[in-house]
């Protein structure tokens, strides 16, 4: 390989189509999402007044944040010792640690992120009715942020002060210890939940 030359990409199926589904580009994230947030804000208008859904957006902003610390927590860096489960864990994140800054796969590819978030809606539509759709686009705005953030963390240098806050920590969860900094927007649960990686004093 050429000196300052891309590392080859990691290839996790030898089936082109399938392999073509691990991979994402920032573009196709946001044309997505765009639509797929669209439909989501037509779903949900209407089904309560203004005030109550601030309160359920809200809401459902708080229940994205525990989810994306939990999924990344007790998911993503799960233990397992089948080589099917290795294989499994490997294909979700483990292929992220080994080239953080593949920049195809630094966004979850729709074909999980958009399977998972159909799930959720159905869930909270069967919980809570129409406003279950109220919650649930909190919820999506929560993930479009947070792979969003993701993104930035390993491709833009985020020099504004909360930006560089939220790129430290997780670059701290891949360069100084991976069984900590789980959380990438609301990096508060870190601490609430004792897996934050402190700053090492020089």
């Amino acid at each position: 390989m050429k000196s300052g030359s891309r590392p080859h990409r990691i290839r996790l199926f030898q089936n082109n189509l399938l392999e073509r589904f691990t991979l994402i580009s920032p573009l196709a994230f946001a044309a997505t999402w765009a639509v797929f947030l669209a439909i989501t804000v037509r779903a949900s208008w209407g089904a309560v007044s203004f005030l109550p859904s601030l309160a359920l957006v809200a809401a459902g902003l708080l229940i994205w944040s525990l989810f994306e610390y939990a999924m990344h927590r007790f998911i993503f860096h799960l233990k397992l010792r089948s080589k099917f489960g290795q294989w499994l864990i490997f294909l979700t994140h483990g292929n992220h640690h080994v080239m953080p800054n593949d920049e195809m796969r630094n966004i979850m590819p729709p074909i999980v992120s958009v399977t998972i978030s159909c799930g959720v809606w159905a869930l909270l539509y069967a919980a809570f009715g129409p406003a279950g759709s109220v919650i649930f686009l909190g919820f999506a705005i929560g993930y479009v942020v947070y792979d969003s953030v993701h993104y930035a963390c390993h491709q833009f240098p985020m020099r504004a002060p909360v930006l560089r806050q939220l790129r430290k920590h997780h670059i701290r969860h891949h360069y100084a210890k991976q069984e900590g900094n789980f959380a990438i927007t609301a990096i508060f649960w870190d601490r609430v939940f004792g897996t934050e990686v402190p700053i090492k004093k020089r």
